[in-house]
């Protein structure tokens, strides 16, 4: 990727603290495009969103000198973008449903009456007409365009079919659900740079117990995450304790969502996962995140792909009853109009560990 010159972002060094790393399996992306490399791939692929649905994956195509590029980029909504002009093209998320533009800092409620303390910028996947953005970002449009479509289909289709593979069924079953640019039902998906800051007195630091994201799953079929240095992420293992995910250099991060649970009868599991302010050593240090958020074509509906032969061996977990079952934008715009607003009011559980809302039929937990 080419184009305009720009601030070059330098993050913090990795942690050398010795933290309670997440034992997850690395993905030799490579490897997808035989079908000798699929048939080796996918039992890794499979048991890892079976489990935790979390997996590393590296030789996705993408060099270390791009991966940066798309860095410094992902660093120019938070740096370059003066204060009155990202208020103009903050995201309207809980009207409209979708996510768009800015969502500015104290937006979320964290815990003990303290907001969040980071920002993010939306962009839809295409970078269409129907989104303005900040001038300072639109000399890059055409390399985030770029950067989408390889995400999509050099990355997030192999991980789709093997996926598919996984519970026995045509290889095309999931990547035939998630076109990129279709004009009579385009998905959601969106890519998304995020900037954690630390919080602005220890005070609020301690009320939201060092959280800078509240534990969740995602709403996504697919979350792609392009490691960076600075250790925040954190995943709920099997046993319920949380586990750090190291980073990896130039490698993504990839886990499942609630829509992908669905539409899998609950095979692949979305993973639990928050964000925690760094550890000793980057304590202080903002954290910068380039993500691109995967959902299927708006008109799917979430349903357990009943013709697999995995599913029908092992059984079905549905959250909700077939003719009750969201559509892909039913489920987006439900959830994304209730994200946050109202977790101030919800009664917490007798541990104080989780708080669950109801959102389209569904249960839907916050991990506290």
């Amino acid at each position: 990727m080419t184009g305009p010159p720009l601030p070059h972002y330098v993050p913090a060094s990795a942690t050398k603290d010795n933290l309670n790393w997440a034992e997850l399996p690395v993905i030799d992306l490579s490897k997808a495009g035989t079908a000798q490399g699929r048939e080796e791939l996918m039992p890794l692929v499979r048991d890892a969103m079976h489990t935790y649905g979390f997996m590393y994956v590296v030789n996705h195509g993408l060099s270390p000198a791009q991966n940066q590029r798309i860095f410094d980029i992902a660093d120019v909504p938070s740096t370059q973008i003066p204060g009155d002009e990202k208020k103009q093209y903050e995201s309207k998320t809980w009207e409209t449903g979708l996510y768009r533009g800015y969502k500015p800092r104290k937006f979320l409620y964290v815990d003990n009456g303290v907001q969040d303390s980071f920002e993010h910028y939306n962009i839809h996947h295409t970078v269409n007409n129907e989104q303005d953005h900040p001038i300072a970002l639109r000399p890059f449009l055409p390399e985030i365009r770029a950067f989408n479509e390889y995400n999509h289909f050099h990355i997030l289709h192999p991980i789709l079919q093997l996926l598919a593979l996984g519970l026995e069924l045509p290889e095309d079953t999931f990547t035939d659900l998630h076109p990129f640019d279709n004009a009579k039902s385009a998905s959601c998906t969106w890519t998304r740079f995020t900037k954690y800051y630390p919080y602005e007195c220890e005070e609020d630091a301690k009320g939201a117990n060092d959280v800078w994201f509240k534990g969740h799953t995602d709403i996504t079929t697919v979350s792609i995450l392009w490691s960076q240095p600075v250790s925040g992420l954190q995943l709920k293992d099997l046993e319920g304790n949380w586990r750090w995910v190291k980073h990896m250099d130039n490698a993504l991060v990839v886990n499942m969502g609630e829509s992908m649970e669905m539409l899998s009868g609950g095979y692949y599991k979305a993973a639990i996962h928050r964000v925690v302010q760094p550890p000793g050593d980057q304590r202080g240090c903002t954290r910068l995140g380039v993500f691109y958020f995967v959902l299927a074509e708006n008109d799917v509906k979430l349903v357990p792909l009943v013709d697999s032969p995995v599913l029908q061996r092992t059984g079905i977990v549905r959250k909700c009853a077939d003719e009750d079952a969201p559509t892909e934008k039913e489920w987006l715009n439900a959830r994304t109009k209730a994200f946050g607003k109202t977790l101030p009011t919800l009664p917490k559980q007798a541990n104080g560990d989780v708080v669950e809302e109801i959102v389209k039929g569904v249960f839907t937990t916050h991990y506290n």
